[in-house]
């Protein structure tokens, strides 16, 4: 263990002693408890914010448990990432009647205003952009969510709008007619 944290890169939150206790106290709290790989990364990313490589394998160490366990889920559901996300997720549907009413145009735009791509994040911290497969919310296509908030019937000219109400703070503006 002591090798793997010699490694740890400086920005990683292993390095950094508030949030290696973070760490610390969720595997102490749960690491006897039935369901402990899904119980502790899931307390983990609510609390770090990500699960960076580093930390898997610390988890691993800890729990016990092969690496590509702890690998395999934080892969497999999207709610796990892997670097920090901006203070708001910007999730893009690519569900059928989405993309078919326009996401992909409002990908270029939103690429455009944000200057990231989908899974980035912009330099100031503030917006990450997804994609992700289906909202639910078909009947208002193109959706878009930000946060918890769901967007619908946008256009692309809209779109500068309601990022930028995000990106500056002001998210309690009137969302785009």
């Amino acid at each position: 263990m002591d090798q793997l944290l010699a490694t740890v890169p400086a920005g990683d939150p292993l390095a950094d002693p508030a949030q290696r206790a973070i760490i610390d106290e969720v595997l102490r709290a749960n690491a006897g408890r039935a369901g402990a790989n899904m119980v502790v990364l899931n307390e983990l990313q609510s609390r770090i914010g990500h699960i960076s490589p580093p930390m898997q394998a610390y988890v691993a160490r800890r729990l016990g448990v092969p690496v590509s366990t702890i690998h395999g889920v934080v892969s497999f559901y999207s709610f796990f990432t892997t670097r920090p996300r901006g203070r708001h997720t910007v999730k893009l549907c690519m569900g059928t009647a989405c993309y078919v009413g326009g996401t992909p145009q409002l990908i270029d735009k939103a690429r455009q205003v944000l200057g990231v791509g989908p899974g980035e994040t912009t330099a100031d911290g503030s917006i990450t952009l997804e994609l992700c497969r289906c909202v639910g919310a078909c009947s208002q296509a193109p959706v878009l969510t930000v946060d918890d908030e769901v967007f619908g019937r946008l256009r692309p000219n809209k779109l500068p709008q309601l990022l930028r109400r995000y990106q500056t703070g002001d998210e309690k503006v009137k969302e785009p007619a």
